[in-house]
């Protein structure tokens, strides 16, 4: 004899505000390296980050950009100098998107890239999946850090574009507590 079990009713993405669960996420870069021929990969240990589509902005990723790990101590400190992220001075990479549509699971948002004291226009495309009460993301995006000033490439050995990648768990505002 079967149960008459119901599932779960799915989250509702369009209401309310969606955290970034950092016990559950990641937000890593791909930087391709040596004319292309390898990729430099890395991660950013602190962040924070909300989905609210009612909102304004309706996404918003804030980085602190000091916790910038490529898994290898001497690149990370060229990672925070001037040549790249100035820590010093710009200690938070930003992205914030006014508005972002939802058709189904595809999520896209344009937005503002804010590091290293520039800023720089993203398109954002990501995949938002009904998990329990959870949502499930998976967001990249290609971004010139050139255009941020982050020039720094001795023969033309660091190429763009740079990858951005967020993967991980929202989780509503009021279930975090």
């Amino acid at each position: 004899m079967s149960e008459n079990v119901s599932p779960l009713p799915s989250p509702d993405v369009a209401s309310g505000v969606w955290h970034l669960d950092p016990a559950q996420s990641s937000v890593e870069f791909q930087v391709p390296h040596f004319y292309g021929l390898m990729t430099v990969k890395g991660h950013f240990d602190r962040y924070e980050g909300t989905l609210d589509l009612s909102a304004s902005p309706a996404v918003e990723l804030v980085i602190d950009a000091d916790s910038v790990d490529s898994n290898q101590s001497k690149r990370d400190k060229h990672l925070r100098s001037a040549d790249f992220f100035d820590v010093a001075n710009h200690p938070q990479v930003r992205f914030n998107a006014d508005a972002a549509t939802l058709e189904g699971e595809t999520l896209k948002a344009h937005g503002i890239l804010h590091a290293a004291g520039e800023q720089i226009p993203l398109d954002v495309d990501a995949t938002v999946t009904p998990d329990g009460d959870q949502l499930e993301l998976e967001a990249s995006a290609p971004a010139d850090h050139r255009q941020l000033g982050m020039l720094w490439s001795p023969l033309g050995i660091v190429r763009s574009p740079s990858k951005l990648i967020v993967r991980g768990r929202l989780v509503r505002a009021e279930d975090e507590e």
